[in-house]
């Protein structure tokens, strides 16, 4: 039986809200639950919106978190395709789009992202694509799936995890690809230069072709239907569609009018809503959770100054995030002290990456195995040594020693971590 008494309510009907909402009937709160989506999908998870979904190899149903009648069986409240516009913290209320109001007693803000926009003219055309909703894959898909038909050009704005993640599946459907990066490399700010030149040569040798430096400076078209684009040194790219990946702004709009603290936009935090290490925002009431929240994270010893927050905007962090958030709803004695970690598959590549290692953090950046196979490990260290993030690329069951590595931050052999007859767990105090 539900107690009416006590409500919490959940905005966003991503990940990190579908397991905040099972973590607080699994912890056995018997009050409300309230999830408010403002999309009209029941919860899903994003990473096969650029994985399997997107390439055919994974069906609708199956990036749902849970099956449509089990939020009813555990006394889920929808309001599917309602978003919240308006936050009373002293009303303790949510106004949704429809006018109905909602009571609180917790509350806990999972509204997600959003994806940048390209600044340029020619946005409006209909072949300019973003990715970070299903409608948004189910969409792209199709237009993969025609342009490889007909010989057609996609390019691709930014050469992040979502472009190249993008750029395999157009390609396994047989579209020309084209990427535009106005770094020198791709996933610049993640793998660095030492790196990078990896998946420079892993799609070069499926056909994608790269102008790094540059930036789109506008979209020609005829008819409403995208042709061309042009970059910022004078070059122009046919096209026929165009992905903009450059990247995600947290949805903190609700948050911010409301006057929860905010985080700094520049450095790690990157303008997320501040919370402590509980998910606990100004706003003893309120909490936040996945990428919208900023937290800090005190396990990377040289990652983060202190006192800094970081915004992460990876599966795992909602699928950890949110069930931390629902204990402390619970008035749990909770810590989010999860290392960073994603994972990404392009063509016959499957990698997963832990911790945090931006340009200028690390010192040196140490490979175990065969970097020119795909088969190996990198490691980034700090200048004293300290692990600050691994990648595994085509190997697998690595990544608890990476990370207890990463948590034990303590000085490490170089030598010995390029060593593959080296256990990495021997190298832990």
């Amino acid at each position: 039986m539900v107690d009416a008494h006590r409500t919490f309510v959940i905005v966003g009907g991503g990940l990190a809200g579908a397991k905040a909402a099972e973590t607080l009937r699994a912890e056995g709160f018997t009050g409300r639950v309230i999830l408010i989506c403002d999309e009209r999908d029941h919860p899903y998870e994003r990473p096969p919106l650029s994985k399997g979904f997107l390439s055919g190899s994974q069906e609708r149903d199956s990036v749902f978190v849970h099956e449509p009648g089990w939020y009813a069986q555990a006394h889920i409240e929808l309001h599917l395709g309602q978003p919240a516009v308006h936050l009373d913290r002293a009303a303790r209320s949510v106004r949704l789009g429809d006018g109905t109001r909602i009571h609180y007693d917790r509350l806990l803000l999972a509204t997600g992202a959003e994806p940048r926009r390209l600044e340029i003219p020619g946005t409006d055309l209909a072949g300019v694509h973003h990715l970070r909703r299903l409608a948004h894959a189910e969409r792209l898909r199709g237009v993969l799936a025609s342009l490889g038909r007909d010989n057609g050009h996609l390019v691709i704005a930014g050469a992040g995890w979502i472009g190249l993640e993008v750029a395999a599946a157009a390609r396994g459907y047989g579209a020309e690809v084209t990427v535009v990066e106005p770094e020198q490399g791709p996933l610049h700010t993640v793998v660095g230069p030492e790196l990078g030149a990896l998946f420079t040569d892993l799609h070069g040798s499926h056909g994608v072709r790269f102008h790094f430096g540059a930036r789109l400076t506008e979209i020609t078209g005829q008819d409403g239907m995208v042709l061309a684009v042009q970059t910022d040194d004078g070059e122009e790219h046919p096209a026929h569609a165009v992905l903009a990946a450059i990247g995600a702004a947290p949805r903190t709009a609700l948050a911010e009018a409301a006057g929860l603290e905010i985080a700094p936009r520049t450095g790690p935090a990157r303008g997320g809503i501040a919370v402590d290490a509980g998910l606990r925002t100004s706003d003893p009431d309120i909490f936040a959770a996945g990428d919208a929240a900023a937290f800090p994270l005190p396990v990377l010893p040289a990652g983060l100054p202190a006192g800094e927050r970081l915004r992460v905007e990876h599966w795992a962090n909602a699928l950890n995030g949110g069930p931390v958030a629902a204990r402390a709803m619970l008035g749990q004695d909770v810590t989010y002290d999860r290392v960073p970690y994603f994972f990404s598959d392009q063509y016959d590549v499957g990698l997963e990456y832990s911790g945090y290692a931006p340009p200028g953090s690390y010192a040196q950046v140490v490979c175990r195995g065969d970097v020119g196979k795909r088969e190996f490990i990198g490691f980034w260290l700090d200048a004293r040594g300290r692990l600050l993030a691994g990648m595994n690329v085509n190997v697998w069951d690595v990544t608890e020693p990476i990370q207890a590595l990463i948590r034990a931050g303590v000085p490490l052999d170089p030598e010995a971590l390029a060593d593959p007859s080296v256990p990495l767990a021997s190298l832990l105090p």
